[in-house]
């Protein structure tokens, strides 16, 4: 079973690699240091004492020198101002040790024993120092000078010097600890203060990530504080970036449900769609099945006249059906129209003229009032299409004597013709998808069939005529209210063109605010 990361133990295990690399550089510095200085006192503690060493090496050779004939003479060794611990001895033409002794605080000369001796025999008489460490008296830097035939042999202790070089490591050892404790103690107050704006990051990256992001459930993701998000801090470009990840995560969930939702809407159209087509088809199917069934049988309750009419009627409906369908889903496959110049002017006219043939218990008006032609790029067929079904639409759902007005207007480079009606209206739950496919008025799915044997309407007209001025560039849109339903057909005007001749003459026949 997988376990979520715990965000305080990932930032304790940062706090402490930090607070070790500190302590770790901290010791390696105080260690340098340490070294470094306790070298150079070395290095300068024995340059002192070497200086002493020949300064007290050149008095004995100079007392020595005061009695050549006397090999064994350390009698310069008595003479005031020596150095306690310092010790000489004579050397013969062989570097032998002849005599040696030792000056002891408040008493006399010690001579130094066969033991002492051999540990200072084997010194050249040239100047150079050595350290040797001399049996019962500690260790010595000695050297060896000569003036003629006189060798005397000198040293001084070096314990002073030793003394002083292990006490300053002591006390720097000391020191070390103490400041390696209190930076230890600073760097820790420090880093938890600095690492609290990643802490808290931390905190809302491990918020974020027990979010159900996968099954889209997520409304508002936890932001890092603004307050953590100062770009001038690690910290806070962190957080920041944590933050511009998370509006991107947010868009992201928020685009897979509007896809989602179209998809899931898609599919309900879809489904409705097949349905509403399917008992479309199906009405008209079932009248010829069974007419053709009575014809087959030759039973004498229909007319074989009659049937072959009524067949002939259901064919038509069903051709009609499936050509609309055929063109919505041209339309929908984005497939380019015939494309020519179109006066709107005439068009509507004569659409006008059609819909008073066809529907005369209505009253049919056609306002114009155009100083210009209104010029159109499209095609005629359609466009004709879009207005007859608009009119046709306003014929069907309204009353009998109820006035239908259609005008024509051109501004700002766009067309718009207007159908308008004082019928009762469309109903408000209805308006909002009055475009869509199959989308009828009357839900008990019943059908009035006109003489001419199509339906009083399948529910593709307005889809077909929103589908068609959108493939010109256009839209459709509607506004009713009880008592005034208008449709507006929004259409870009043609680039400047010579005027058409139907036009004028559909403007000259039609005149201003006429009934036709």
């Amino acid at each position: 079973m997988s376990r979520q990361p715990n965000t305080r133990t990932r930032t304790r295990s940062l706090r402490t690699r930090l607070l070790v690399c500190v302590s770790v550089t901290l010791v390696v510095v105080c260690v340098a240091t340490g070294l470094i200085t306790t070298l150079f006192q070395r290095a300068y503690l024995m340059g002192n004492l070497d200086d002493r060493v020949r300064d007290a090496a050149e008095r004995a050779l100079e007392g020595a020198s005061s009695h050549p004939d006397t090999d064994d003479d350390l009698a310069f060794l008595r003479e005031p101002g020596q150095p306690p611990g310092m010790l000489s001895a004579r050397l013969d033409e062989d570097g032998a040790i002849v005599s040696a002794a030792v000056v002891v605080p408040g008493a006399p000369i010690r001579d130094l024993g066969t033991g002492r001796r051999t540990a200072l025999a084997g010194i050249r008489a040239d100047g150079a120092l050595h350290t040797r460490a001399v049996p019962g008296l500690g260790t010595y830097r000695v050297t060896v000078l000569a003036s003629g035939d006189v060798r005397v042999l000198t040293g001084l202790p070096m314990d002073d010097v030793q003394d002083m070089i292990s006490g300053l490591v002591m006390i720097e050892t000391g020191v070390a600890v103490a400041g390696l404790a209190a930076a230890g103690c600073v760097c820790a107050v420090v880093v938890r203060r600095q690492l609290r704006p990643l802490g808290r990051v931390a905190a809302t990256a491990a918020e974020v990530s027990r979010a159900p992001l996968g099954h889209g459930e997520a409304t508002a993701l936890t932001r890092v504080p603004e307050q953590d998000t100062d770009p001038g801090s690690e910290a806070g470009q962190v957080g920041a970036a944590l933050n511009h990840l998370l509006d991107h995560v947010e868009s992201s969930l928020a685009e897979r449900r509007r896809c989602e939702e179209r998809m899931r809407r898609s599919e309900e159209r879809m489904r409705r769609f097949l349905a509403d087509a399917s008992h479309e088809l199906r009405t008209p199917l079932a009248s010829i099945a069974g007419y053709a069934e009575l014809m087959n049988r030759g039973t004498d309750r229909v007319e074989p006249a009659l049937a072959w009419r009524r067949v002939s009627v259901e064919s038509a409906r069903m051709t009609g059906l499936v050509e609309d369908l055929l063109l919505l889903a041209r339309l929908d496959e984005g497939r380019p129209l015939w494309s020519g110049e179109v006066d709107l002017a005439a068009l509507v006219a004569e659409a006008v003229r059609d819909a008073r043939a066809t529907g005369s218990d209505h009253e049919w008006q056609l306002e114009l009032s155009l100083d210009a032609p209104v010029l159109v790029t499209g095609d005629e067929v359609r466009l004709r299409q879009v207005v007859a079904n608009v009119l046709t639409n306003a014929r069907m759902h309204t009353p009998a004597g109820t006035r239908v007005t259609a005008s024509v207007e051109s501004a700002d480079g766009r067309c718009v013709i207007r159908v308008r009606d004082n019928g009762p209206g469309i109903p408000p739950t209805l308006l909002p998808t009055v475009f869509d496919r199959f989308t009828r008025a009357d839900t008990s799915r019943s059908r009035a069939h006109t003489d001419s044997g199509v339906s009083s309407g399948s529910g593709l007209g307005l889809a077909i005529a929103a589908a068609i001025s959108a493939a010109h560039g256009g839209r459709i849109q509607v506004t009713s209210v009880p008592g005034r339903t208008e449709f507006t057909i929004d259409l870009p005007a043609a680039r400047e063109t010579a005027a058409m001749g139907a036009g004028a003459e559909a403007r000259a026949a039609s005149g201003t605010g006429v009934s036709v």
